[in-house]
């Protein structure tokens, strides 16, 4: 058993300015995915593309911009609707009160997809080229939040065996009894083990949306796995069939994924987007 080994959240202090630890993780993951969209460049089908269909590093960096953009918006709103419907409906201006917390993945999700229509129709481009471009890119900055969110003391696991060795206690709980740390958890699989697979996956050309339909498919099904270990939210507990919030919120993701690459993989061609 282990015990949580307490972090100061910030990181550094610069008289009244405090830097922040989470917000480091933030400035990392967008790093990452710069330098990962980078690379991205070099494979195909982007590196053949030419003239108007020619991918470059000024992409990426717009992508970026519009992705951080569709997070924060799309996370705030997801969290709202999801979660808490019933107080934000009542109380509409906390809304944008988001110092407050309260952030949703699948929220944000769903910003960054339309954020990236956008851009895909700015750029007279098809949609799951884009999608496909940035998915293997996305679970290093998954992987930095989760980071983030273990030294912030949030997000705790539920209640792990007395006797299971990497079982950690956090005092912020409100228990003193062992748990899954499952921001590590989330970490290894939502972050390190899905980039090494959609990175894999997607060194060599695939048919339009074929990696999309991977990330959609590897996130749900190692989220939805990771849930059973995470303590639920306080306020919502465990819902219908046993199952938490996040995990009705991955079935819709792992079928949306499953159609997806059924679909793309009826298509013909071999490789994506050409």
């Amino acid at each position: 058993m282990l015990m949580y080994p307490h972090i100061n959240p910030v990181a550094l202090q610069l008289g009244p300015l405090a830097i922040h630890w989470y917000g480091i993780t933030y400035l990392v993951a967008f790093g990452l995915f710069m330098f990962l969209g980078t690379r991205r460049l070099k494979h195909e089908p982007y590196a053949s593309m030419t003239g108007n269909r020619a991918w470059t590093r000024k992409d990426v960096e717009d992508i970026l911009f519009l992705g951080v953009v569709g997070v924060v918006v799309g996370g705030r709103l997801g969290y709202c609707l999801f979660y808490k419907p019933g107080h934000y409906l009542s109380h509409p201006l906390e809304i944008f009160f988001v110092w407050q917390g309260g952030m949703s993945f699948h929220g944000g999700m769903l910003g960054v997809i339309a954020s990236m229509i956008w851009f895909a129709h700015s750029r007279k481009r098809p949609w799951l080229e884009v999608t496909d471009f940035i998915a293997p890119c996305v679970p290093t900055g998954l992987a930095a939040g989760r980071i983030g969110n273990f030294i912030n003391g949030e997000l705790w696991g539920r209640f792990s065996s007395p006797d299971l060795p990497w079982g950690m206690v956090f005092p912020q709980s409100g228990s003193m009894l062992p748990r899954h740390p499952s921001q590590i958890y989330q970490f290894l699989m939502e972050g390190l083990l899905l980039f090494v697979l959609l990175w894999l996956y997607a060194r060599k050309p695939r048919k339009l949306g074929e990696v999309s339909a991977a990330f959609l498919v590897g996130y749900g099904v190692f989220r939805f796995i990771a849930e059973y270990f995470r303590e639920p939210d306080d306020f919502l507990g465990i819902l219908s069939m046993g199952l938490s919030m996040g995990q009705w919120l991955c079935l819709p993701m792992i079928l949306a994924g499953a159609a997806m690459w059924g679909w793309a993989h009826r298509q013909r061609g071999a490789v994506a987007a050409r």
